[in-house]
């Protein structure tokens, strides 16, 4: 796999737009010809030398092509969006709507993103071993249906609405989640190893959502069905005792969304 080093070179002070740093346009390119690929800083169209160093070249296709990014890129967004294959490392925090429409291949992140982290994400995997904010794997405001495809894994902590309109795929926080996780959630999992605020699986009809540590505010429209131990979902395993619950009740009479709760976390459920 061919690899291209970008470095960045400046200070940027009004955010730009980098859907271009992504396998799929490197792919074939020379660096004079990556260097010259534009993003977007406000209305103006820039060349991406303007804010990054450029080591390297694509390779032959986006599945032979490597991109590492150097440093902090907390105020660049849309990396890798709508890539289709290939891998993205970033060494550092990495700005909104990382891995936004992420059909295929693999983004790292070695450090924290911001928030809207593979939003609609259809394949692929994002891994970040930070922590994130608001909106990972949701809907865009105005849709209804998030995350179809692919896998998530946060090392870290998330913040709110994760997985909002989830329809498949799976993401797996292994820090703790705050409000609204799996909101109209329809399909897919969502595995929460840590513990979790208020409203998890709000107006969910389908798909499945495991918290393995306490839920502070639980959700008025679960139903309690029964305890089961030791879930399994391909290779994903979550140990121990959970209590199983059904629902939102609050939104249908037969919601078919299943909500597992650490049974020792939550002995009050």
């Amino acid at each position: 796999m061919t690899e291209v080093v970008l470095t960045p070179n400046t200070e940027i002070d009004i955010k730009i737009e980098a859907d271009v740093i992504k396998p799929d346009e490197f792919a074939g390119k020379s660096k004079e010809e990556i260097e010259q690929l534009i993003v977007w800083q406000g209305p103006d169209q820039l060349p991406l030398k303007n804010f990054f160093d450029v080591e390297g070249q694509g390779g032959s296709s986006a599945e032979e092509t490597s991109i590492l990014i150097k440093g902090d890129v907390s105020r660049v967004k849309m990396i890798g969006a709508e890539m289709t294959a290939g891998k993205i490392t970033i060494q550092g925090t990495t700005g909104m709507k990382v891995a936004a429409e992420m059909k295929g291949g693999e983004i790292v992140v070695e450090g924290d993103a911001d928030s809207w982290a593979g939003t609609e994400m259809k394949g692929g995997l994002l891994h970040i071993k930070g922590n994130t904010v608001d909106h990972l794997g949701c809907a865009y405001r105005g849709s209804w249906k998030g995350m179809s495809g692919g896998r998530i894994v946060v090392d870290g902590n998330v913040q709110s609405q994760v997985g909002g309109g989830i329809t498949g795929g799976e993401i797996i926080i292994n820090g703790n989640a705050e409000n609204f996780c799996g909101i109209r959630q329809s399909g897919g999992l969502i595995v929460i190893k840590g513990n979790a605020i208020r409203a998890i699986g709000a107006e969910m009809s389908g798909g499945t959502i495991v918290v393995e540590g306490h839920i502070a505010n639980f959700t008025p429209g679960m139903q309690y069905e029964d305890e089961q131990y030791d879930l399994c979902f391909e290779d994903i395993e979550c140990g121990g005792a959970f209590k199983k619950f059904t629902g939102d009740f609050a939104i249908s009479k037969k919601p078919k969304g299943v909500l597992y709760a650490g049974k020792e976390a939550n002995l009050e459920l």
